[in-house]
């Protein structure tokens, strides 16, 4: 029996050696049960559920999802005639199984049917269901808009909407984009207006909606016409009726089992989530950083399935009388494969596990204030502070290495099977085409380094690593390994320092590479923390520390020479606009 849980020792090592127990304690605090037939007995027996959680989800992933994914790819869904969608049979498949295993309310509160789990669980989830099919993750990651709504939306709304989501019965899209605002969501034109009654409608085109064909819609419209930029615009939610259409499914290079609407609204009745002119400064915001790790962990789960893939051929492809995975060159990349996803799953997993500190920390402060004396809560609110500047940084940074990681992956996979993994005979060109999207949705990676650059630039970065290097290493190997990553600091502040010293554009063209050095160190560091428990893991933090060293002193060098040719002489580097033929 498959098990996509019980398969991956990297998660399984990952569960046991976090500390869930303390944030599953603080999930559990002032939880809302209502009459849910399950309520765990202390922090430990959650964590047992959680295992037992993940390892239904794996047997779901392994047993269904992934022997469906080739034909769902191939075939694709259906535009009706109406404007509807009808979703292809292995994917409704897919959906009945999850629904079947209580999957589809996973971070909900028990009253509305959820398991309340956390956003590290949640996370691992994500990966095991995208290393089965890319595509189906979309649907079963979108529960961050029933997060959403349990958030910020009325208690009405909250009771109408967030038991379908757990029982099964809807799905959900966030409807941000339009055909002519892109990531620039400031530019959002879609109208909502109020009727006499007080009623909301809307009207307008959202374009690049994934899932667009599902029951929920949270939609980022213009409440206030008088205001052209972000402060105008709210959050509403609607349901799926004859005054929305959908007028196109995009024809995509992958994901193909996951529709991507452009849809019509046509006086759509709504409700407003939360308060007016905050539905992108708040709501959405919130709303993209989960999802921004959620494409994090979609990354990581088809880099799994590409290296899985590459893996198994390189051993039982036998050229001039040997496996393929006997020479060097093919030896180097698939150890460089496996050590990148576990790099970019370390970065991911302690990613997820601070937001749930900053999201537990915040619910303490709300539940549990009457029972804080006075120093505990001045602790708690500079803990807020800080959580935020430094999960600032780390959710773009998880994102934009997670999916470039994903991509280089997924191409040394069909690399590794020559000429069988360019045919349709092997699911490595599936999960190749599958992967370029998670570098462009959600913000595109040059967005992810806009947002991190400003915590590595404005001392989160040195703080985050301080923070590693209090750890001393009795073991004389681990602790020459931290002063590599001593000494890698030093390059990135030097490099910090000088292209603070030049021109905001110069501090722009600088961005990616200061942000590839940081996470370097951070990796490290995790890396190095793994390295303690287990003996495997540390040859991959001595590989991993070697081999990224070098590159970060060429980078910060590449900084320190000051070259602004790429600005200064675009047009003769860049040469002439071709012309159009």
């Amino acid at each position: 029996m498959a098990n996509f849980f019980l398969d991956n020792e990297d998660i399984q090592f990952l569960l046991d050696s976090m500390d869930v127990v303390e944030i599953a304690r603080i999930q559990e605090l002032d939880a809302k049960n209502g009459s849910a037939d399950y309520v765990p007995l202390d922090a430990e027996d959650m964590v047992d559920n959680y295992r037992h959680i993940l390892t239904i989800v794996g047997e779901v992933a392994g047993e269904t999802i992934a022997p469906n994914a080739e034909i769902i790819d191939r075939e694709g869904n259906t535009l009706n005639a109406d404007g509807t969608v009808t979703l292809h049979p292995k994917v409704r498949e897919n959906l009945r199984r999850m629904t079947m295993a209580d999957m589809m309310g996973f971070t909900l509160p028990r009253k509305y049917g959820g398991l309340n789990c956390p956003n590290l669980i949640y996370t691992m989830a994500t990966e095991i269901v995208a290393r089965a099919d890319a595509s189906f993750m979309n649907l079963f990651g979108l529960q961050g808009i029933a997060e959403t709504v349990n958030a910020f939306a009325s208690q009405d709304i909250k009771d109408n909407v967030l038991p379908r989501f757990a029982k099964g019965e809807v799905t959900g899209a966030m409807v941000l984009t339009e055909p002519d605002a892109g990531s620039d969501l400031q530019a959002v034109r879609v109208r909502a207006d109020q009727d006499d009654t007080g009623h909301w409608h809307l009207n307008g085109v959202k374009r690049f909606i994934t899932n667009g064909c599902g029951e929920i819609l949270l939609t980022l419209a213009r409440s206030e016409h008088a205001i052209s930029d972000g402060r105008g615009l709210s959050l509403f939610i609607s349901e799926r009726s004859d005054r929305v259409k959908v007028r196109r499914l995009e024809e995509k290079l992958g994901i193909h089992g996951s529709p991507t609407c452009e849809l019509v609204f046509d006086n759509t009745p709504a409700q407003l989530i939360g308060e007016r002119q905050r539905g992108l400064i708040t709501y959405v915001l919130a709303l993209m950083n989960g999802a921004r790790v959620g494409i994090a962990a979609q990354s990581l789960g088809i880099a799994e399935a590409a290296y899985r893939l590459a893996r198994i051929y390189a051993h039982t492809r036998h050229q001039f009388g040997m496996p393929i995975e006997w020479m060097p060159a093919v030896a180097e990349m698939v150890t460089d494969m496996r050590i990148a996803i576990e790099a970019a799953r370390a970065l991911t997993y302690e990613t997820s596990r601070l937001c749930d500190l900053e999201n537990n920390n915040q619910r303490i402060l709300e539940w549990s204030a009457d029972r804080l004396d006075s120093a505990e809560q001045k602790e708690r609110k500079q803990a807020a502070r800080s959580y935020k500047r430094l999960n600032a940084m780390l959710t773009p940074m998880s994102k934009y290495y997670a999916s470039e990681m994903c991509c280089t992956v997924a191409d040394q996979a069909i690399q590794v099977l020559g000429g069988s993994g360019y045919m349709k005979d092997y699911a490595a060109e599936r999960h190749l085409r599958d992967a370029r999207i998670t570098t462009i949705y959600e913000g595109t990676s040059q967005l992810q380094i806009v947002a991190a650059i400003r915590g590595v630039m404005a001392g989160s970065f040195e703080s985050y690593a301080a923070d590693f290097e209090k750890a001393e290493w009795d073991d004389p190997a681990l602790a020459a390994l931290k002063q590599e990553l001593l000494q890698g600091k030093a390059k990135i502040m030097e490099a910090i320092q000088f292209a603070k010293s030049q021109s905001a554009r110069y501090q722009d063209l600088c961005a990616r590479r200061l942000v590839d050095a940081a996470i370097a160190v951070i990796v490290g560091h995790l890396l190095l923390r793994q390295a303690t428990r287990n003996d495997r893991k540390r040859s991959v933090a001595k590989r991993f520390i070697q081999c990224q060293m070098p590159v970060l002193r060429m980078k910060c060098e590449q900084i320190l020479s000051g070259d602004t040719s790429p600005l200064d002489e675009f047009g003769m580097l860049a040469g002439p606009v071709p012309s159009v033929h």
